[in-house]
C-alpha cells in the first residue's frame, strides 16, 4: 500500500473493519459515504485537523447499535461527548478546496492499532508451515 492509493477506513458496530477505496475529488464522495455506511444522510465529526469520522446522521434516532470502536477512537483524540451509532467511515481532513482527503498509510496504521487495542480484539499471529 502506498500513499498514492486513495483509501478510507470503515468500522462496523461489531468491530469489523475494512479499507475502502476513496474517490478522487468531485467524483462521488457523498455516494461513496452513503453506500459504505448504508444510510440516507451523513454527518462529519472532526476527530482532529487530519481526521474526519463520517456517521449516519439518523443513527441514534433509528436505533442503530453503538459503535464502540468509533466511540473509543474519538475518545482517544478528544473528550467524548456522546456515543456514535452505526457504521462509520474515517477519512483524512480536508484540503484548501474543501475536498475530503483519503487516509495516509501512517494514519491507517495508527487507526488500526487504536481500534484493535480499544476493542481488545484478537489479533491473529503468524502461522508456521504446519498451520500452527
Amino acid at each position: 500500500m502506498t500513499d498514492t492509493q486513495r483509501l478510507a477506513l470503515r468500522i462496523q458496530t461489531d468491530g469489523r473493519f475494512e479499507l475502502i477505496d476513496w474517490p478522487q475529488p468531485g467524483s462521488g464522495t457523498l455516494n461513496t459515504l452513503l453506500a459504505a455506511i448504508g444510510c440516507r444522510a451523513v454527518d462529519a465529526v472532526t476527530i482532529s485537523a487530519d481526521l474526519t469520522m463520517w456517521v449516519d446522521d439518523e443513527g441514534i434516532v433509528t436505533g442503530l447499535p453503538v459503535n464502540r470502536g468509533a466511540t473509543a477512537l474519538y475518545a482517544a483524540h478528544r473528550p467524548p461527548h456522546q456515543a456514535y451509532h452505526g457504521t462509520v467511515v474515517i477519512t483524512g481532513g480536508a484540503n484548501r478546496d474543501g475536498d475530503t482527503l483519503p487516509l495516509t498509510t501512517d494514519q491507517i496504521a495508527t487507526l488500526l492499532v487504536l481500534h484493535l487495542t480499544a476493542e481488545d480484539a484478537h489479533i491473529p499471529s503468524q502461522r508456521d508451515r504446519r498451520g500452527m
